[in-house]
């Protein structure tokens, strides 16, 4: 009777308390034995939480543009740690050093892109995409505000806003105009597919205008006077292409008025390709005099209307008017607005170009990083740390500081600050410790701080910042998407130099670009190409050096095999000249 009261009341208190229940343990003392009882549904609710706190855990990676530096970054990150959001105009990649084959048929403009979504596919984890464009970063709140051009009747006109644990910018830059009077207006550029798929259309409507009946020769003349404004890469090798469309494949077909033909290369400086080796420039210079290209350098243009171009001649001053039926303009890239309005907040309005460390954080925030075109990475100076790194290396504090001391900093000084080693092999030194002899060249057993800053004074004189090319730009991506995979384990075990200014080292490794050389195209099968170790290559095996290398370089197997097959089409079938 007893036991069953018992079993009553605890019946009814288990009905009433149902957690107690799903705790219940099952002693029994058999064989001297416990056995343990636990509800599954219990094990399933402690998975469940750890991995929601999980996700809770992971930040929010915002990325802004889709080409090299930003496809790059994407393409490594490791997205099982971070939530990462991507926006972009474009949903797709364009392998823009192919934009000028473009313009004239050699290569179609869907041989060169590749979809994002394909790109960002991933096995452990999912990156969102979100076709728009941010017209204004809000740093103070942690916010990005984007604005969709897909279609005007989108709820809310397409607005939203995105918060970010971190904001990697990699927008690009824009044409830089110089502010010359009817340049947006009169003229086309060539950072974009759509750029090139114009001037592909424009340069047929100028041959198709020009044999239209009633004109005058000087009309005709001006119709087919094509102009290019730049003498960099860009504007050399869309003169190029252009020369070698029109002589291989227009004239055939336009046989009447392939006397009138005329292209002009106009150039501020005094030579173009002038940040190539001289030889190439030279080279240059004289294949396209040879082609019938005239190049036109130190003039500067004052202005552009539908017909005239105004130039000056930097030596002498005059001025003189051009006809055109085109033309392309290609001097340089500007800041753009979206990242124009961040510098002043972060205040960097005073400057030129977003400024970032060597780390590519934005200098003035703290979760902030650029990369590409639309950044520049502001390299300390080592004069600025001068005191901080003698003070390092004297150990013993004696005020003077022995070779074998500053032998123990040498390392992290070299990885620190790269343009001491710019400055050895300019000065052919072998070793750092060489900038310690006396102005004889006499070694010397230590050095005061005076002597220290002067061996070391005009070591800042090699400082360069990098060039506005593809290949920087993925470059930095990479690295950053190795810093942020490497956040975790950097934070117990940092891999970076030491912190002369501070205790310590810094988490990372600076970012340290490596060129593996650059070339330019200049028609008729013929390339030039600057290869690291000072090579310089010219000719027609460098061509096929270039269609290796671009080949390779393709972000897909089905890019590869587009352009490959493109190129082969020329070859055989010339280009097409149909305005589609």
């Amino acid at each position: 009777m007893a036991i069953s009261s018992f079993l009553r009341r605890a019946s009814s208190y288990l009905h009433c308390h149902p957690a107690c229940f799903k705790a219940l343990v099952l002693v029994t003392l058999s064989s001297g034995s416990l056995v343990a009882y636990s509800d599954s549904q219990s094990e399933t609710d402690r998975v469940s939480l750890d991995l929601n706190q999980k996700e809770q855990k992971k930040k929010k990676v915002v990325v802004l543009g889709t080409g090299w530096a930003g496809t790059s970054f994407l393409k490594d990150i490791e997205v099982s740690s971070y939530d990462v959001q991507v926006v972009s105009p474009r949903n797709y990649f364009a392998f823009t050093p192919l934009l000028p084959s473009v313009t004239c048929g050699t290569v179609e403009a869907r041989s060169i892109v590749e979809p994002v979504r394909k790109i960002i596919k991933k096995r452990n984890g999912e990156i969102e995409f979100f076709e728009a464009e941010c017209v204004k970063i809000d740093a103070a709140n942690n916010k990005v505000l984007c604005h969709s051009n897909l279609d005007e009747n989108l709820e809310g006109n397409g607005e939203f806003s995105l918060d970010y644990d971190y904001l990697v910018i990699a927008v690009g830059a824009q044409v830089n105009t110089f502010n010359t009077p009817g340049v947006k207006e009169n003229c086309y550029f060539l950072k974009e597919v759509e750029d090139a798929q114009k001037i592909r259309d424009s340069v047929i409507d100028c041959f198709e205008k020009a044999v239209l009946p009633g004109l005058s020769e000087e009309n005709r003349k001006r119709f087919l006077h094509f102009v290019i404004v730049g003498g960099g890469p860009t504007g050399v090798e869309f003169a190029a292409e252009l020369h070698d469309f029109i002589q291989e494949d227009l004239i055939n077909i336009y046989p009447m008025v392939k006397d009138l033909v005329q292209i002009t290369l106009i150039q501020s400086g005094d030579h173009i390709l002038n940040m190539f080796d001289e030889r190439i420039s030279s080279f240059a210079e004289q294949k396209f005099q040879r082609d019938g290209i005239e190049v036109s350098t130190g003039c500067r243009v004052l202005s552009v209307s539908d017909k005239l171009l105004s130039v000056k001649m930097k030596s002498g001053g005059e001025v003189y008017s051009v006809p055109h039926g085109l033309v392309v303009w290609s001097t340089g890239i500007g800041t753009r607005p979206v990242v124009r309005d961040f510098m002043e907040q972060v205040g960097q309005g005073n400057k030129r170009v977003l400024a970032t460390n060597e780390w590519l954080r934005v200098k003035g925030s703290e979760n902030v990083y650029a990369l590409g075109d639309c950044a520049t990475i502001d390299q300390r100076k080592i004069m600025e740390d001068i005191l901080s790194i003698f003070k390092a290396a004297d150990k013993d504090n004696s005020g003077t500081l022995t070779v074998t001391e500053f032998q123990d900093v040498v390392d992290d000084i070299l990885i620190r600050y790269p343009q001491v080693e710019l400055y050895l092999k300019s000065k052919h030194l072998m070793d750092v410790t060489d900038l310690l002899r006396d102005p004889e060249g006499n070694e010397r057993e230590s050095v005061d701080i005076e002597e220290f800053k002067s061996a070391l004074c005009h070591v800042d004189s090699q400082m360069k910042s990098l060039p506005a090319t593809a290949q920087v730009a993925a470059q930095q991506g990479t690295y950053l998407s190795r810093c942020f995979n490497r956040r975790q384990q950097s934070q117990e075990h940092p891999e970076g130099p030491r912190r002369f200014t501070g205790s310590g080292h810094h988490r990372f490794l600076p970012f340290r670009y490596k060129h593996f050389g650059k070339f330019a195209p200049l028609g008729g099968e013929q390339a030039a190409a600057e290869l690291p170790g000072d090579w310089v290559s010219m000719g027609h095996s460098t061509q096929w050096l270039w269609y290796s290398v671009y080949a390779s370089k393709q972000v897909s197997w089905r890019t590869r095999m587009l352009v490959v097959s493109d190129w082969t089409r020329r070859f055989i079938f010339g280009r097409d000249s149909s305005r589609i």
